[in-house]
C-alpha cells in the first residue's frame, strides 16, 4: 500500500510512553495520529474520519459512534470494553475488539499479592515498625491460611489462574460465574450469596456490565463475615465504593484491597484514602514491561485485521459480524 493510500488510525489516548510497537505493526498499512483526549468532544474533534481507532479510556458513546464516517474497527487497550457503547457500535457496523489475554499472569499475581498482604497484616505491621513498635501482635489476630475459604467472583482466565496459584496454599475454593461451562472438581460452584456468606476472602474478577455494576453493594457486603477480606482487581464499578467505605469504617468486614476505582485517578480526598484497613494500588495489576509490549502489539494487530477486512481474534460485539461489511468477510 502506498503512503497516499494508507489508512488513517487514531490513538485517542495512551499513557504507555511510546507507540513504537503499534507503529511497527501498522507501518505499511496505516498512518497513526496520537492524541491525548478521551472525552466526547475531543473524540468528535479528531476521530470522525479515522478508519481505525485505538483507545485507552475513550468515551465512545452512541453520539460519538454515530458521528464516525469511516471507522471499521475500534480496539481498546485492555480486557474491558465498558467505555464503548457496544449496541451502538454494532448498529454502525463497527467491530469493537479487545485483548482478553495479555495480562492474565500479572493480574492474578497482583490479586494473590493483595490477598496475602491483607491476610498477613503486612500494611499494618509495616506502619507499626516504622512508628517504632516491634510487636508481631500489632496485626492480631492472624488465622492460619490453610483451611480458609477463597471465593472467586468470575471464573474467567484471571479468576481461574488465581485459583490455580492459590490452590497449593490449602484453601477451599468456591466460585460463582453464570457463564462458565467447564468446572474443575476442585472448585465448588455456588451462588453469589453462598460465596459471600462462606468465604474468608472474596476476590472479584468479573467484567463491568449493566448486570455487574455495584454487584458488590451494601447488601452483598453485609453478607460477608466480619473477619473476611475483599479484593477487587477487576473493574471499580463492580464494587459500590460508598457502601464499602461504610462497612470498612464500621469494621463489618476485616479489610479490603482495591486496584481499581469507579473514577480514576481516585481523588486524593476520597473517603477510602482515610481507612487503615484498606490497601490501595493505582490500577497497576495489569502492569509489567512485558505486558505493555504484548498489549500494544495485539491491539495494533486487531486494528490491522479490521482494516484488511478480516476478523480480529477477540470481538466484544459479535453480532456485528452478521452485518455488512463483516457478514461477507468470514
Amino acid at each position: 500500500m502506498t503512503a497516499s493510500k494508507l489508512h488513517s488510525v487514531v490513538i485517542t489516548d495512551c499513557n504507555h510512553g511510546t507507540i513504537a510497537p503499534e507503529e511497527d505493526v501498522l507501518r505499511d498499512v496505516a498512518k497513526i495520529e496520537l492524541y491525548q483526549r478521551n472525552d466526547e468532544e475531543g473524540l468528535l474533534g479528531f476521530c470522525l474520519d479515522a478508519d481505525g481507532i485505538i483507545t485507552q479510556y475513550g468515551a465512545f458513546t452512541r453520539r460519538v459512534l454515530k458521528a464516525l464516517r469511516r471507522c471499521k474497527v475500534i480496539c481498546r487497550y485492555g480486557v474491558g470494553v465498558d467505555t464503548v457503547d457496544l449496541a451502538a457500535a454494532t448498529e454502525c457496523g463497527i467491530i469493537v475488539a479487545f485483548v482478553p489475554d495479555y495480562c492474565t499472569d500479572e493480574v492474578s499475581n497482583h490479586a494473590a499479592a493483595l490477598i496475602l498482604a491483607l491476610h498477613r497484616g503486612v500494611r499494618l505491621l509495616d506502619r507499626e515498625v516504622r512508628a517504632g513498635t516491634w510487636q508481631f501482635r500489632a496485626a492480631a489476630p492472624i488465622t492460619r491460611l490453610a483451611g480458609q475459604t477463597l471465593g472467586i467472583v468470575g471464573l474467567g482466565r484471571i479468576g481461574f489462574m488465581l485459583a490455580e496459584k492459590l490452590r497449593p496454599f490449602g484453601l477451599t475454593i468456591l466460585a460463582t460465574d453464570p457463564y462458565r461451562k467447564d468446572w474443575p472438581d476442585w472448585i465448588r460452584r455456588v451462588s453469589l450469596d453462598e460465596l459471600l456468606e462462606a468465604s474468608d476472602i472474596v476476590s472479584v474478577h468479573c467484567p463491568l456490565t449493566a448486570e455487574t455494576r455495584h454487584l458488590i453493594g451494601a447488601a452483598a457486603l453485609r453478607k460477608m463475615k466480619r473477619s473476611a477480606f475483599l479484593v477487587n482487581t477487576a473493574r471499580g464499578g463492580v464494587v459500590d465504593a460508598g457502601a464499602l467505605v461504610q462497612v470498612l469504617y464500621e469494621r463489618r468486614i476485616a479489610g479490603a484491597a482495591l486496584d481499581v476505582q469507579e473514577v480514576e485517578p481516585m481523588p486524593a480526598d476520597h473517603p477510602l484514602a482515610t481507612l487503615d484497613n484498606l490497601i490501595l494500588t493505582p490500577h497497576a495489576a495489569w502492569y509489567s514491561e512485558g505486558s505493555i509490549v504484548e498489549l500494544k502489539r495485539k491491539v495494533a494487530t486487531a486494528v490491522r485485521l479490521g482494516l484488511e477486512g478480516k476478523i480480529p481474534s477477540a470481538v466484544a460485539n459479535p453480532d456485528v459480524l452478521k452485518r455488512p461489511p463483516w457478514a461477507t468477510a468470514q
